[in-house]
This record gives structure tokens, C-alpha cells and sequence, in this order.
């Protein structure tokens, strides 16, 4: 850091060498005016020449740390100096912070010039009766455009174009490189100062460059486009003409539609300027988005994501007025179209509409990202997966951080670690209407019946054969995005849940379990808006959706009485419709399976009944209840436990209840008398009445617990 901050010094007297040359030839034209003046004795009020001569040599003096008094006017000694301090610092492996914002912007020489004079105050205060000086006037001592252009511009053409670089809209005020200070009567007047922390920056601190300024305008990012050259080329193509001032690109996040974008601006040669919609004064920061893109002849990309929302309604009219009457190039991009007649009557329009990737865009998108995986591993993350290039570029980034961690670098990453790393990924993200819960449990802990338990892993299978038969033709026949949806119908606590948790764990996919507090309301209109944004969460965090209790959304429609009745049979045919919008994995468990609306089991490919456990059943969960680890009574029956009349949940609580009560006195082991507690408070948990005849060998133990 202390070598850093001995160059960047070095380099800012260079570069303030630089700076005198102009300034000196600008004083003595100030003073060859001055002495023209025919009333003398007002130049008592102003900076005399001799001082202004005293002042430059001064601010010599500190640009070459000598005691040299006449300012250098040789450039090329001045550039010579600069290209071997920049050598030398190379030579540490040390980039001069100057050439680092040089090329982190593109900035001209004018712009590096203007940066410099604006730096000179800050370094010596001597600059600033200098430029009061130039300005004739004592009280103009800031850097101002009328300065700037005097020192860099020598002809009205070098004058205009310093001014619209230096104006609100140029490159140097839109990035905050350069910041206007105080008001001024005219631009001419318009004093400016360096951005926030850029002088502590040049001088060598070692801040970020990237959180200190920002151009609003970028160059498209080079992305690949392989099957829409055409139709892009014949968009861009039209947008260059001027035949096109507006193109919609409407999609879901993983239909490529921001890549799209980026090829249409590469394509057309424009750069862009990107707008969201901010939390205020929206149509203010529209229109200064529009003259940045005016000025700099770059295309305009907004994203109109929420302008179809309601609560938008009169933002995206203005939104579209205003659009309407400018003559800038506008890209619009959402997941709906959006298409405003007060726009689209007066603009020339085109717009793609794209589809989610099928099966094989996906696999290709893993294998130009990831190259070196192998053919089979691409396809078997593109079958679980519906990612966008970005998610795919975050969970490879991922998957190798977690290799260098586990000082694997170097070798080629396994499948197992780039599904954990997409799944924590998706674990990651914020839901708002729904939990994550990450599987832990296996098919082996599932227990039921052999055929239902083939059936439960069917459904995993099922999900990954999709992609091939979407690609046989199917997808054309399926409403909506098709793909799997289960129900699983059953008493409270016969392993539904679990049966979505097994399924979740077979796919290598969190398992996103919907909070029906969180989502319905009594409100109009507001559990269909929160049912939107869960079906947005899943679809985020890639995951299996779990709506359970789900006969309490799903209900059936009945006759309209009331207006209450009319609301709620329009949140289940939105539903419905949204049901089939949905491309994942969707799991619907009921205890009422009469209750669910029959529009709904129309649409499932599996409909499952988890009966109550037989006693086969009970006899292995009962053992599978208590851990390995557990300190547990060697002679316990677990025949006779078998013989009880309890789910598989009842069993599993029981089995826990017991445990604390061991371990609430001190019990060396779990033992009868802990396990007939439990379960006869598992009995009165469920409403019912344990009799000593259902424990067998267990009944006399029964007295002891009441």
C-alpha cells in the first residue's frame, strides 16, 4: 500500500506538470488583457500578474517536489517521465490508479485533463487564486466549464466539444467522476469538484474503484446467440435504420431474454443505458435516462417487469407517454408483455415473445459455461434444472470455491458438487410465502406399502424423464409448461410430507414447502397475489412445491351466494391457471381428498393414497423410531407396539416423548414405562382412548401412567 501511495503521488505531479503549461500561457493572456484596462486602480481588487507568476511557479514547485521556480512547458520530457514511473511500477506489479480509472472508463485525453485540473485544489491550494486569475474574477476560485475550456479548447469547434463533455448529461458528470457544485447563473458558470473519495484515490489509498464511480452507459457484454441470429439480425438491422424505435423481448428469467438484449445492442453498435423503475420521482429519472442515452447514442433498455401490476398503473402510463414523445431507441424487457397503446400507436414496434429452454438448450447452456463437463452430467443438471445462464455462472463459481475449500483445485468438479452447489444456491434466496427445508431422509426411511412406495419414487423418475418426452412432442399437448404434478391424499401424519421430502432428496432439490398463514388473506384479490409471488419463489429457487394442508387453497368451487363466494371461486380458478403455468414439480397433499375441487385432480399425472400403516408397517417404524444411539431398554416388544393403531408421525412422537421423559429423570435407558407414557399421551393428543387390551403385555403399566 505504501508503494501504491508513493506512485499514485509521483503520478499526480506528473500530471499536474501537465496541467501548468495551459495554465501558465492562460495567465498571460489574463495579464496581457488586464494591462489593457484603461482604469487601473480597479486591479487593486483583483490578483495582480506578478502574484499570479509567484503562484505558478509555487504550484511548480510542488509538481516536481523541487526547487525549480519556472514551469516546465517541455511535453515530451513530461510524457517520457510518465511512461518510465508507469514502467517502474509495472515492475512491482503496481497499476497507476490515473491509468486504472483512464481505462476503467475510456476516458479522452480532454476527460483526463479536466480530472486533473479539478484535482489541483485539492493537492495545493495555490491553483485556486490561480484560476481566479484566469477568470478575473477573486471569487471564482473552483474548476468551472469557462476555466476547462479556456485551458483546453483553442477554437470554437474544441470549445463545444469540451462543453458537452463536461455537460450534465457527459461522461464525467453522469459516472460522478466529476460533480457540479453549488448553482451557477449559466453553465459557462457551472463549478465542479471530484467525486466522493476520487482524490483519496488518485493519491493512492487503495479504495475500490468500482463502488467510486459508475458509467450509466455500458457496452454490450460479449454473450453467446447461437439459433437467433436471424431474427435479431433482422431487429438490429431495423433498429440501425431508424425502421424500429422500440422492441419488447418478453420472457421468463431463464428464456434468455436479457442475453437476447445484449446481442440486439451489439448487433445495432449502440451501448446502453439500463432504467428500473425507482422507489421515487420516477418520470424525473426516466427523462434524465433518456438524455444520457440521447447524448452518448446509446440504446435505452427498461425493465418493465412490474407494469402489468396494477398498483403500476398510472407509473407505467406516464412511463409510456413519455416515451412516446422521445426519439431515443427503447429496448423493453419483462416476464409479460407489456404493450401500452399510447406507445405502440405513435412508435414503430416489434417484439419476441420467447418460450422457457427446452431440455437441449439447457444441457448446451451447462456445456458452454462448464466445457469440460462431461455429456452426461450436463444433461442429467439440465433435466432436474430450469437455470439461466446466470444461476448455471454463480453455481460453477460455487461448486469450485467449495473445491478450492476442500483443497481440490485443479480437479474436474463431480456432479454430486455442482447439485449441492446449485441446491444451496436456491436455499439461499429469500421467500416470503414459503420455507425451504432441506431433505435429510431417504427412501429407506420411508415406510409404506412396497407398491406405494414404488409409486412415491416414480414421481422423481418420472420429473427426469419429462425432458425427453417433452421432447417427443407432449409439450405441445400439455396445457401450459406441463412438466409433473402429484397428489397425495391421506390421514394427518401417514408420511406425505415425507414422501415429498424423499422425492426432493432423490432430485437433489430443496423442497420449498408452501406457509398457507403467510399466503391467503381476507383480503380481495390478495391471496391470488401472494399465491403469484410463491409460484415466482419456487420457480427462483428451482424447488420442488410442496403445498400442504392443500385443501384449504384447493377447496371446491360451490354456488355463488354472496360476494364472498364469487372471490373465492376466482382464487381457485387462478389456481388453476397458475398451476398449469408452472414447469416444476408440484405436490399437493390433502387429509380431504373429497374436498379438492375436481378441476384439480384432472391435472395431476399421480394421484397417491397414503392409507393408515399396517402392522408390518408400524413393527419398522417403531424400530426405525428410536436411533441407534438411543440408550434403549434392550427388552422392549416391538411386536406388541406394532400392535397399536398409530400413524407413522404418532409413532415418531411418541418415540420422542418417551426419550425426554427418560432423559427429564435421569434414566440410565428409555424404558416400558416411558414408552406406554408416551404413547398414552399420543392416544389423548389424537382424541382417543388407549385400553389396556390394544398394549398387550404392556396393560399393567397403563394404571401406573394414569
Amino acid at each position: 500500500m505504501e508503494r501504491l501511495r508513493e506512485f499514485a503521488v509521483a503520478h499526480l505531479q506528473l500530471r499536474l506538470q501537465g496541467l501548468l503549461c495551459p495554465l501558465t500561457a492562460a495567465v498571460r493572456t489574463q495579464a496581457e488583457f488586464g494591462a489593457r484596462l484603461a482604469e487601473q486602480d480597479i486591479r487593486t481588487f483583483c490578483i495582480t500578474e506578478h502574484e499570479a507568476l509567484h503562484l505558478l511557479g509555487h504550484a511548480n514547485r510542488f509538481a516536481k517536489g523541487s526547487g525549480e521556480e519556472a514551469p516546465s512547458t517541455d511535453t515530451a520530457t513530461d510524457t517520457v517521465a510518465e511512461a518510465r514511473l508507469r514502467d517502474a511500477a509495472r515492475d512491482e506489479g503496481i497499476v497507476l490508479p490515473f491509468d486504472a480509472l483512464a481505462a476503467y472508463l475510456e476516458l479522452t485525453p480532454f476527460e483526463e485533463f479536466a480530472i486533473t485540473a479539478c484535482a489541483a485544489p485539492e493537492a495545493d491550494r495555490s491553483y485556486e487564486r490561480i484560476y481566479a486569475f484566469v477568470l478575473d474574477d477573486l471569487s471564482r476560485r473552483a474548476p468551472c466549464l469557462e476555466l476547462l475550456m479556456t485551458l483546453a479548447a483553442s477554437s470554437l469547434a474544441d470549445r463545444v466539444a469540451c462543453r458537452h463533455a463536461l455537460s450534465r448529461f457527459g461522461k464525467l458528470r453522469r459516472s460522478k467522476l466529476l460533480v457540479a457544485r453549488g448553482d451557477a447563473i449559466s453553465e459557462l458558470r457551472q463549478e465542479l469538484r471530484l467525486g466522493e473519495g476520487l482524490f483519496d484515490y488518485l493519491t493512492g489509498n487503495g479504495s475500490d474503484l468500482a463502488t467510486l464511480v459508475r458509467d450509466t452507459i455500458v457496452t454490450a457484454p460479449s454473450v453467446s446467440n447461437q439459433g437467433d441470429d436471424a431474427r435479431v439480425a433482422r431487429l438490429a438491422d431495423s433498429m440501425s435504420s431508424r425502421a424500429l424505435r422500440v422492441v419488447g423481448i418478453w420472457g421468463s428469467r431463464q428464456s434468455r431474454k436479457d442475453e437476447l438484449a445484449h446481442v440486439l445492442a451489439a448487433r445495432t453498435g449502440a451501448a446502453i443505458r439500463r432504467w428500473r423503475v425507482p422507489a421515487s420521482d420516477a418520470l424525473q429519472s426516466l427523462r434524465e435516462a433518456l438524455q444520457e442515452a440521447s447524448v452518448a447514442g446509446a440504446l435505452l433498455w427498461i425493465d418493465a417487469d412490474n407494469f402489468s401490476d396494477p398498483l403500476q398503473r398510472d407509473t407505467s402510463a406516464a412511463v409510456a407517454d413519455e416515451l412516446a414523445l422521445s426519439s431515443v431507441p427503447v429496448l423493453l424487457t419483462a416476464p409479460q408483455p407489456w404493450r401500452p397503446p399510447a406507445l405502440l400507436a405513435t412508435v414503430d414496434y416489434a417484439e419476441l415473445e420467447l418460450e422457457a429452454p427446452d431440455f437441449a438448450a439447457r444441457r448446451e447452456l451447462w456445456l458452454e459455461e462448464m466445457p469440460e463437463l462431461p455429456a452426461a452430467a450436463a444433461g442429467e443438471l439440465a433435466r432436474r434444472l430450469r437455470l439461466s445462464r446466470l444461476d448455471i455462472r454463480a453455481s460453477i463459481r460455487l461448486a469450485r470455491g467449495h473445491a478450492q475449500e476442500a483443497g481440490e483445485k485443479g480437479n474436474p468438479i463431480p456432479l454430486s458438487q455442482l447439485q449441492r452447489a446449485t441446491t444451496a444456491l436456491a436455499e439461499s434466496r429469500c421467500r416470503q410465502f414459503a420455507s425451504i427445508i432441506r431433505p435429510k431422509r431417504g427412501p429407506d426411511d420411508l415406510i409404506l406399502p412396497p407398491v406405494l412406495h414404488n409409486q412415491v419414487l416414480e414421481i422423481a423418475q418420472f420429473f427426469r424423464a419429462w425432458p425427453t418426452v417433452e421432447s417427443w412432442g407432449f409439450a405441445r399437448l400439455a396445457t401450459g409448461e406441463g412438466s409433473i404434478k402429484a397428489l397425495f391424499t391421506g390421514e394427518s401424519g401417514t408420511g406425505k410430507t415425507l414422501a415429498a421430502e424423499v422425492i426432493a432428496g432423490e432430485l437433489q432439490m430443496p423442497l420449498l414447502r408452501v406457509e398457507l398463514s403467510r399466503v391467503v388473506s381476507k383480503w380481495v384479490g390478495e391471496t391470488e397475489k401472494n399465491l403469484d409471488a410463491t409460484f415466482a419463489e419456487a420457480d427462483d429457487s428451482q424447488a420442488v412445491l410442496l403445498f400442504d394442508e392443500a385443501d384449504a387453497l384447493f377447496g371446491k368451487r360451490g354456488n355463488v351466494e354472496s360476494g364472498i363466494d364469487r372471490y373465492a371461486n376466482l382464487e381457485v380458478s387462478y389456481l388453476l391457471q397458475r398451476l398449469d403455468d408452472y414447469g416444476g414439480l408440484v405436490i399437493l397433499a390433502s387429509n380431504l381428498k373429497d374436498n379438492i375441487d375436481a378441476a384439480f385432480t384432472r391435472r395431476f399425472q399421480t394421484v397417491l393414497h397414503f392409507p393408515r400403516p399396517e402392522r408390518a408397517e408400524r413393527l419398522r417404524i417403531w424400530r426405525m423410531a428410536f436411533p441407534r444411539d438411543a440408550p434403549l431398554d434392550p427388552s422392549i416388544d416391538f411386536d406388541a407396539l406394532a400392535n397399536l393403531d398409530l400413524t407413522g408421525a404418532g409413532i415418531v412422537s411418541a418415540a420422542r416423548t418417551a426419550a425426554l421423559f427418560a432423559a427429564q429423570e435421569a434414566a440410565c435407558a428409555i424404558g416400558k414405562t416411558h414408552i406406554v407414557r408416551a404413547i398414552a399421551r399420543q392416544f389423548r393428543r389424537e382424541a382417543r382412548l388407549l385400553t389396556p387390551i390394544e398394549l398387550g403385555p404392556y396393560a399393567s403399566l397403563l394404571q401406573e401412567v394414569r
